[in-house]
């Protein structure tokens, strides 16, 4: 039986990807290296360090360090949410839908502490999440079940009690690894990947979500 719904952020309650996307492509290119969108669809789910570490093991740079890279992003990316970040369709509505079935929500996110309070605060729902965790305090990222599996006990729950919602194959596998349930909400550019069949429930946007599919989630 659920009893709690942990939700991803990026791409599940903002559609930051694209920012992600600008911010990434104009970093990597003032390094001197051209990145393009399938790069950057490449890694979605990743953790930003992790994601800097990767490509600099593909294609090393010399000047600022990763860590530098990693913050030069991260800084793009949170003044693009600030000027123009909105809910995901469906978002608002979702929240009210689980809270009246008594669930408890958290989230559980790749992004840093410092993005999710620029989310929350943008989209003014820092209230309606009883925990918040980050994989940034994790010694892995998705696909790594960690950052779930400890959001799950900041809300009191157990993992199998828990349905995450999630947008990419990378937390998808994190959620799974965990042994929650999980719902898809699929990245545009993930539409259609077939791999996308180990999720419990798919749909094409949290407005498609409805009490009547909830309650039979729920059990």
């Amino acid at each position: 039986m659920l009893t709690a719904v942990i939700f991803d952020m990026d791409g599940v309650l903002i559609d930051s990807e694209p920012f992600w996307q600008r911010a990434q492509m104009a970093v990597f290119s003032e390094l001197g290296h051209f990145h393009t969108e399938e790069d950057c669809n490449s890694t979605i789910g990743v953790r930003i360090d992790q994601l800097v570490a990767h490509w600099y093991r593909l294609r090393p740079w010399s000047g600022p360090t990763q860590e530098e890279v990693v913050q030069r992003i991260l800084d793009q990316v949170i003044a693009l949410i600030l000027q123009e970040g909105q809910a995901k369709e469906g978002v608002l509505a979702a929240l009210t839908l689980i809270e009246a079935q008594g669930l408890k929500i958290g989230l559980a996110t790749s992004s840093p502490f410092t993005m999710v309070e620029a989310v929350l605060g943008k989209l003014g729902i820092q209230d309606r999440f009883m925990a918040v965790h980050s994989a940034e305090v994790e010694r892995f990222g998705k696909p790594h079940p960690d950052v779930y599996i400890h959001a799950a006990e900041k809300l009191g729950v157990e993992p199998v009690h828990c349905l995450a919602i999630e947008d990419s194959f990378t937390g998808l596998l994190a959620a799974k690894a965990a042994s929650m349930q999980a719902l898809i909400v699929p990245d545009p550019a993930l539409v259609g990947d077939p791999r996308l069949a180990i999720a419990d429930h798919q749909l094409r946007s949290l407005a498609e979500l409805n009490a009547d599919t909830l309650a039979r989630w729920v059990g």
